[in-house]
């Protein structure tokens, strides 16, 4: 009977002991899922999320897809009453459209790219290559302008300067305290080495149109001269304070020749008139030069001549003193 009595107790013990263990395991996992819980959330918002980011990717990649390029036609009688400028690649770009100036088109807006234009005669369409081709291509045009343009939207930023980097914003900010320091000097460092360089790159495309000239090679040396007109500094001040650069002025006179051996004589005057305009003062030149000869021929060379540089024997008081000791004959004879 002890040992009955002794035995009892320790079977009830670890039979308690057993309850007691099945009772926590339950309490156990409840446990482990609380603590899981908030993690498995956070990877079903995050799973739910990246689905989300994926779904507005495809559509905002739908919707660049839907945004084609825009492109419309036009067809101008000369004078054109638009202007273009280079913009940054090299290109055409309107940088103005007005009725007043001559024939346009109410959809031709400032930023517009130029991308066909029509050959000088006939019906072929030239790709616009670069700026000095499509002003050729206007200029010399017999007839009708086509040009096929590119639609931005009035986006002028073809035409604008690139981004300020950290140093041009640091020049500009110690410039604007009226300090001196590091981003200054290598702005300044910096502005010099690319000066010199679009200096090169500018003289050696002078260089190669004047070898092109040189060689019969009209047409294609007057659309490097027209490039290199593009290619002028802005806002330059020489040390005679001088507006342009004297390659500037030299390559509007070698434009004007180039339209001169063409034929183009309402081109070349305005090329001609645009250099002396800019400084180009060797008028024994222009009264000499072979180039010019078809210009000279123009009722208009002479007074344009003597806007410039005016006779010193003004011809008009030779003819009227000659008209008073003509004795009869026409005040208007050659002298």
């Amino acid at each position: 009977m002890q040992a009955t009595t002794v035995a009892t107790p320790q079977l009830a013990s670890a039979g308690c002991q057993r309850q007691q263990a099945a009772a926590c395991r339950p309490a156990a996992a409840a446990l482990r899922c609380s603590r899981t819980a908030p993690f498995q959330q956070a990877q079903a918002v995050q799973r739910a999320g990246c689905r989300t980011l994926v779904r507005v990717s495809v559509q905002a990649q739908a919707a660049q897809a839907a945004v084609k390029e825009e492109f419309y036609e036009v067809y101008l009688d000369k004078p054109l009453g638009v202007k273009f400028a280079r913009g940054n690649d090299g290109g055409a770009y309107v940088t103005r459209s007005d009725p007043k100036l001559g024939n346009t088109d109410e959809r031709i807006e400032a930023g517009d790219k130029v991308v066909k234009v029509s050959a000088s005669f006939g019906d072929d369409v030239w790709e616009a290559l670069n700026f000095g081709q499509v002003i050729y291509a206007i200029k010399t045009r017999n007839g009708q302008v086509y040009l096929r343009m590119k639609r931005n939207f009035g986006d002028m930023s073809a035409l604008e300067e690139e981004e300020l980097t950290e140093t041009e914003k640091m020049f500009k900010a110690e410039r604007g305290g009226g300090n001196y320091g590091a981003g200054t000097k290598e702005m300044q460092e910096r502005n010099y080495i690319a000066r010199k360089e679009a200096e090169r790159k500018r003289r050696e495309l002078f260089d190669d149109a004047l070898s092109k000239f040189k060689k019969g090679k009209v047409e294609e040396s007057l659309i490097d001269f027209e490039n290199v007109l593009a290619l002028e500094p802005k806002n330059y001040l020489g040390d005679d304070f001088s507006r342009v650069t004297q390659i500037y002025r030299v390559t509007q006179y070698n434009i004007a020749c180039c339209y001169s051996m063409l034929g183009d004589e309402e081109d070349g005057l305005e090329a001609l008139n645009a250099a002396m305009a800019s400084g180009f003062e060797d008028f024994d030149k222009i009264r000499s030069d072979p180039n010019l000869a078809n210009l000279r021929k123009s009722p208009k060379f002479k007074p344009l001549l003597n806007r410039y540089d005016e006779p010193i024997i003004n011809e008009g008081a030779i003819k009227a003193l000659k008209s008073i000791f003509s004795f009869g004959k026409k005040a208007d004879d050659d002298l």
